[in-house]
């Protein structure tokens, strides 16, 4: 059984409006019994890992009961839920008979007067009775029933312990819930796929019960107990249904399929509805019979204690149970998921499948679903090829993190989920560019080792990815077929030499010069276009020209040539003063050529003294800078003597500084690009405005109109400018501060005004407003 066909008409949930950092909980499964009548071999509740039902009273006390409406309606009021779902469960709920059904159905009378209350129950429906029918309509409780199909099909797992069938009880249950008096509280039909069974014959036997709607169920699964599938079948739960939905397409659509439908939905944009697919914020908690909160019931198939959370509703809150981190991932949308799914171009309409799906020892639920290749392929099967292409939808940061980064701050678990992003959309970028790497013999050398490292050296793999000019890199190979796509090999070997794995490949030699992103770059005379690369202990050789070279880079003594990337600490947190990457000149300002020695000793001291400025003066932004400030690439000095900084998208971790004078100056331009940095991340899965929309807005720092993106950015970016001059002393710092403060205000109330932002866009502004608001 599973609450699944029960749960979620929306993608948010119904009445959703986040308040603080907590974001509100408004479905529950209340567990009624915690046994059953019927011994479902496939079960997750009796025959999965989790066996905490032996542990739990067989029925809830009416104390518990009463309890659990009292949490949720103090929950309700708390976030101003306009309507909270509740699912009568079990085991087999219907063994709390009627009188026990009436009396759980008097959660109405504590939580109505706060919040309307949407009743629901998920049964196997063998004791429904007319007396029990009776209840249900008076109480207005609507019923999904589980059948798996005809008789066959039905009994492949739905027995009673005894192996008796239990087919002809649930059609009588089900005539039952079609006759007129009760047709009320008939809600459909949940099915759980068994690959033995035809397809199109289940589809039938389930559309001759008359459903409201139909929903189905992947077997629960996962990495540690995989899917059943036959030999030589890449896919066969996807051509499972598909085989139904081109039934069901043929009929004309005759009822709702709801994993169908919610496909369909989201492959233009639109709302899942149901938890299995989609990137739709998963608002659900579990009330076990003694009184416990747990999580989703579905992880009880991924191992013992998987949904336990330590709370209940006695001693703790909703709210408490709202902001425990596996529930709490499983609202932050795209941003929650492992960084495979994040690269996927179907993510959307996937959403990573099942939370229980995704699990593997060792990794927890950081992997795409056991499902994945028939979820690709069920969705490609299923898109329409003239869908218009779907634009990025704004819950892909949770409101919770949109808040924070919205205030202009940002706690370093936000800017880590904007660094996630990142490195998803780097991912995704190579993902891209592996069809043609075969056409490069560098290339796919590269592309097979990164791949082998993915899986045997992680971090060194993802170390190098985030490197900010490995995405530039990326996009402009996306962009141009004749850029260097042999570069990736140089990606992969900086990989390998991190990780301290044996490996040797070809690498591209331009301008007589080896570059490996993060590390450094090697130079020389030679005319060569390529050389080995044998690398070995953290290190590697080559034959650069004439010369054999031995480069380890985490050691003393490198030869003539090896122009190592330097980096500037200060308490811990290194940054890397980038003067050697090839693909650093992308902030439209000329960048510095490789700095002599003296003169990258007084950059790194100066950037280190900027970073501890900034932690003292500024120090709300120190999180997101100490995060995603990867990389400080010095530009040439402006000739007129202008202080000059740049970042850009295309190299997100990076920002580019001229000279400034003082360490003082420094953090003021660390801290505004920044926070460039962090709109750029923000807008790269976050419609924050109508791209539409082509006015211009006038702002006072530039002479200029604006676009609405180039003022969005630089509202952000002078709201933590004016923060940082109002906590310095003096005159001019209070002159600074009054107009970089002004700059702000007018340019808030432009965009406020102008009605080119979003939902999304208007939430991030009053943020930034509220923050402005607060200094005085």
């Amino acid at each position: 059984m599973s609450q699944a066909s029960a749960l979620r008409s929306d993608a948010g949930g119904p009445g959703r409006k986040p308040t603080g950092q907590v974001s509100p909980l408004s479905q529950y499964v209340l567990k009624l019994t915690s046994r059953c009548d019927l011994a479902c071999d496939h079960c997750y509740v009796y025959q999965h890992p989790d066996q905490s039902w032996r542990r739990q009273p067989h029925v809830m006390a009416a104390s518990t009961l009463e309890q659990a409406a009292r949490r949720i309606a103090e929950h309700a009021a708390a976030h101003g839920l306009d309507t909270v779902r509740v699912v009568l469960h079990g085991g087999e709920p219907l063994l709390a008979g009627a009188d026990g059904l009436a009396a759980a159905a008097e959660l109405r009378r504590r939580i109505e007067p706060v919040a309307r209350l949407d009743l629901r129950m998920q049964s196997n429906g063998v004791l429904l009775t007319p007396r029990i029918c009776d209840v249900l309509v008076a109480y207005d409780v609507k019923v999904g029933i589980s059948l798996d199909g005809d008789l066959a099909a039905n009994d492949l797992h739905r027995r009673y312990a005894s192996g008796q069938s239990s087919h002809a009880a649930v059609l009588r249950g089900l005539a039952l819930l079609r006759s007129p008096e009760y047709r009320s509280s008939y809600a459909g039909l949940l099915c759980t796929i068994d690959l033995a069974n035809d397809p199109v014959a289940v589809y039938q036997a389930l559309l001759a019960q008359e459903p409201p709607q139909i929903d189905f169920l992947l077997p629960h699964a996962n990495w540690e107990r995989p899917p059943a599938r036959p030999d030589g079948v890449p896919t066969p739960y996807a051509d499972w249904l598909l085989a139904v939905h081109r039934r069901w397409l043929a009929d004309g659509r005759p009822v709702p399929i709801r994993l169908l439908e919610s496909l369909l939905a989201t492959a233009t944009g639109g709302a899942s509805r149901t938890e299995a697919v989609g990137l739709g914020f998963a608002d659900l908690v579990v009330i076990e019979t003694d009184g416990t909160f747990e999580q989703v019931d579905s992880l009880k198939s991924a191992y013992d204690g998987a949904p336990a959370t330590g709370l209940d509703v006695f001693r703790h809150r909703v709210d408490d149970a709202a902001a425990h981190p596996m529930i709490a991932i499983r609202q932050t949308g795209l941003a929650g998921l492992c960084a495979t799914c994040r690269a996927c171009p179907v993510v959307r309409q996937c959403g990573g499948g099942l939370f229980a799906h995704r699990y593997r020892p060792g990794t927890g639920f950081d992997n795409p679903s056991a499902y994945c290749a028939d979820l690709k392929e069920l969705i490609h099967a299923m898109t329409p090829t003239d869908v218009p292409a779907q634009r990025q939808p704004t819950d892909s940061l949770s409101p919770a993190v949109l808040d924070d980064l919205g205030s202009g701050y940002g706690t370093v678990e936000s800017a880590r989920h904007l660094a996630s992003v990142h490195l998803g959309l780097v991912r995704a970028l190579l993902v891209d560019l592996s069809p043609r790497v075969a056409q490069d013999e560098a290339a796919a050398a590269g592309w097979q080792l990164l791949v082998d490292l993915d899986l045997t050296a992680p971090e060194a793999v993802c170390a190098v990815l985030e490197h900010p000019f490995v995405r530039r890199w990326a996009q402009r190979c996306r962009d141009d077929a004749t850029a260097d796509l042999s570069y990736l090999a140089c990606v992969a070997a900086a990989a390998a030499i991190r990780a301290g794995v044996d490996a040797e490949l070809a690498v591209p030699v331009r301008d007589g010069t080896i570059s490996l992103p993060t590390l450094g770059a090697l130079t020389g005379d030679a005319d060569d276009r390529t050389a080995t690369l044998a690398v070995r202990d953290g290190g590697f050789t080559t034959r650069l020209g004439r010369r054999r070279l031995t480069v380890r880079p985490d050691r003393p003594g490198a030869p003539d040539g090896w122009w190592p990337v330097r980096a500037a600490t200060a308490d811990g947190y290194h940054v890397l003063l980038e003067d050697t990457d090839p693909y650093r000149d992308c902030f439209d300002l000329p960048v510095a050529a490789r700095l002599p020695a003296v003169a990258a000793d007084g950059w790194t001291r100066q950037l280190a003294r900027a970073l501890c400025r900034v932690d003292v003066e500024a120090g709300g932004y120190s999180p997101g800078l100490r995060t995603l400030l990867r990389a400080v690439v010095p530009l040439r000095p402006d000739e007129g003597g202008m202080q000059r900084s740049a970042a850009a998208g295309a190299a997100f971790g990076a920002v580019a500084v001229a000279p400034a004078p003082d360490d003082a100056a420094l953090a003021v331009l660390l801290v505004h690009e920044v926070q460039h940095l962090k709109m750029h991340a923000v807008l790269d899965v976050c419609d924050l405005f109508d791209r539409q929309d082509r006015r211009r807005l006038r702002v006072p720092w530039r002479a200029d109109p604006r676009p609405v993106e180039g003022v969005l950015h630089g509202t952000y970016a002078h709201l933590a400018v004016a923060d940082v001059w109002r906590r310095r002393p003096g005159g001019v710092a209070a002159a600074a501060y009054r107009r970089y403060r002004d700059w702000t205000d007018g340019a808030l109330d432009a965009l406020l005004g102008l009605g080119a932002l979003t939902a999304a866009g208007e939430r991030f502004a009053h943020r930034m407003r509220d923050t402005l608001d607060s200094w005085s």
